[in-house]
């Protein structure tokens, strides 16, 4: 475990410094204009040529990308992650306000998706060739062909708009101090969302969990199991259920990418202030410290579903260690 601990650290430092170099680049040789972004275009055209020259020094746009980047990094290292242009704040405050919202929209698509999706995959696996299974395909299929900005500006205008049952957007309501703000409040402005979002994974992970569950089924043990009197559903939850944990938590963790990246656009269309919407906002406006900023956080989370996901399976199935250790 020790080893394989380690061997992550190294790969974690490894992604963290490409990742950085990357989107440094990427915002580099974007044509967009970061002094014209955040000022905007009137005001940029009302300075003088030393007002421009001033915030042009002042935002490091004439600074060779290569120096920038040393910048960064020197002060990254040191526990400075940069002012944000576009918020006019540190980096790392931004990051910290946003993250609470992202991650507990994040986590409950996630529990949600993971829920629905593995409930759908097993019955539909089960129940192979029947019409519940056409149904359950069907309905991943056209899940999985959605786009998600379209299926949250549905969702939008029926729940928030035409029924009324849910606020049109935000994380909190207008207008209500923050200490006044209750768990009932968070919760009803984040569930439409979470909802949202939680669709986008369910497909991926129902469709697998059949493909795997139909495996399964038509294994030797549970034929063996069959013959012995169990019906299908008995020997399914007997005997197949368990045999389902490693590939369930492959997929439940490798959502996370997929989730992280819906909940961009969900963002943007329920105006949730979260990272999401902070990295549009950060690519519209050139803003690469904060942009860099999110990148980390998002990659890190991602890589660390992935590590949870490796243990787990050293813990659940003891032959994946003994191949590690042998190895």
């Amino acid at each position: 475990m020790a080893s394989l601990v380690a061997r992550n650290i190294v790969k974690f430092i490894v992604l963290m410094f490409a990742v950085s170099v990357v989107t440094f680049v990427l915002v580099g040789i974007s044509p967009i204009d970061p002094v014209q972004a955040n000022v905007g275009q009137s005001a940029y055209a009302s300075m003088s040529e030393d007002q421009r020259a001033d915030l042009a020094r002042y935002w490091g746009t004439g600074t060779p990308l290569f120096e920038r980047y040393i910048n960064w990094a020197s002060a990254f290292i040191q526990g400075d992650m940069g002012t944000s242009l576009r918020f006019n704040a540190p980096v790392s405050e931004v990051l910290v306000n946003r993250s609470f919202n992202t991650l507990a929209l994040m986590a409950l698509a996630w529990v949600l998706s993971g829920i629905f999706g593995l409930a759908m995959g097993i019955v539909a696996g089960i129940k192979q060739g029947t019409l519940i299974d056409r149904i359950i395909k069907g309905y991943c299929f056209v899940l999985a062909s959605t786009p998600t900005f379209w299926l949250a500006l549905i969702v939008l205008m029926v729940f928030a708009v035409w029924l009324g049952w849910f606020p049109i957007g935000f994380s909190a309501p207008i207008g209500k101090s923050a200490a006044d703000i209750t768990i009932f409040d968070l919760l009803h402005h984040i569930i439409l969302p979470a909802l949202t979002l939680s669709v986008v994974g369910v497909a991926n992970v129902a469709l697998h969990t059949r493909e795997k569950t139909i495996d399964i089924m038509e294994s030797d043990y549970i034929r063996f199991a069959q013959a012995r009197g169990m019906s299908r559903l008995q020997a399914a939850r007997k005997h197949g259920l368990r045999n389902l944990a490693l590939p369930a938590i492959s997929l439940q963790f490798a959502s996370i990418s997929e989730i992280f990246g819906g909940s961009v656009l969900v963002e943007q269309v329920f105006s949730y202030p979260g990272l999401g919407q902070a990295a549009v906002n950060a690519g519209v406006g050139s803003d690469v410290a904060l942009l860099v900023g999110i990148t980390l956080v998002s990659a890190a989370i991602v890589f660390g579903g992935n590590l949870i996901a490796n243990i787990l399976y050293r813990v659940i199935d003891p032959r994946i260690k003994r191949r590690g250790d042998a190895l």
